[in-house]
């Protein structure tokens, strides 16, 4: 005999939805730093992650109605939230209590773990000045989310006070094969940028890669820039300098929210720990190589 569903939040298990490709998960090590942070915290209580990987935002409220439906979670985060984006509204209307992952500029209100994107960007683009660099690009995440947004715009607003060339700016899927393509899309140009920001490791590594492919010297050609540090970039060749940010403690920070959440208490305001400038050997001065 099947046993009866839980009741509405007594799941004992906090609720992830990751929509996108599955495979980019085995690649990319943001989102597997971020769920052992929550899962440290919340063990602490006994509850554990609800991980759910879809392919589209439909199927992640049709998981949502499901959950609320048969109270598998006490709650959720909301993680790489959209332009227009429906998911507080669902949420708000199924009853499942939310706690948004990044800022989120619309309503309903939601108690958010807060992200600034700008003042990184801002800091990169200052080393790369600094260096000399005056032809700059992005290779950015899917241009729907609201920090993808937030950092082109810082990165646009800071050329534009530098006095410098609009930025290049491509978007990705954060995957290797878009990161190897669209960097190969930018050394080709006519007149190919001397920088490159990335959004995530996963697309700078193969990016390095596309590059010694094309015989473009980084840094002497080339400098790049990686947003999450991680082992990839670390014993990349050279070593990537990053956006360096505290991805545990990151998850850390969502759990405690969430916790609070579920209690019925207060949810203090919190900020993700703030990404930080690690200067490694894939940056340095236009024509000049690291360590020269």
């Amino acid at each position: 005999m099947a046993e009866p569903a839980p009741a509405p939040g007594q799941g004992g298990a906090v609720g992830l939805i990751l929509a996108r490709p599955a495979r980019l998960l085995s690649v990319e090590p943001f989102f597997m730093e971020f769920i052992g942070g929550i899962e440290e915290r919340l063990a602490e209580r006994d509850m554990g992650v609800l991980l759910h990987i879809v392919d589209s935002p439909a199927a992640e409220v049709a998981a949502y109605e499901r959950w609320a439906a048969r109270g598998l979670v006490d709650a959720v985060a909301v993680v790489n939230l959209r332009a227009g984006d429906e998911r507080p509204a669902v949420l708000a209307r199924l009853g499942l209590p939310a706690v948004l992952v990044g800022t989120w500029p619309g309503d309903p209100a939601a108690p958010a773990v807060r992200t600034d994107d700008a003042a990184p960007v801002h800091e990169a683009l200052a080393r790369l000045l600094d260096l000399g660099h005056r032809r700059v690009a992005r290779i950015s995440g899917p241009p729907d989310l609201l920090h993808t947004r937030a950092r082109t715009a810082a990165l646009e607003e800071g050329c534009r006070r530098a006095g410098i060339a609009p930025p290049v700016v491509l978007a990705g899927d954060y995957s290797r094969e878009a990161g190897a393509e669209l960097t190969a899309r930018l050394l080709g140009a006519a007149d190919p940028p001397t920088a490159v920001l990335y959004d995530n490791d996963a697309m700078a590594v193969a990016g390095l890669e596309a590059a010694k492919g094309l015989d473009v010297a980084v840094p002497a050609d080339v400098s790049l820039v990686a947003w999450d540090d991680s082992t990839l970039c670390r014993l990349a060749s050279p070593p990537l300098t990053t956006m360096s940010v505290d991805v545990h403690q990151y998850g850390t920070a969502v759990a405690e929210a969430v916790l609070e959440r579920v209690e019925g208490r207060p949810v203090a305001e919190r900020w993700s720990p703030a990404a930080r400038y690690v200067a490694r050997g894939s940056t340095a001065r236009p024509g000049v190589r690291a360590g020269v």
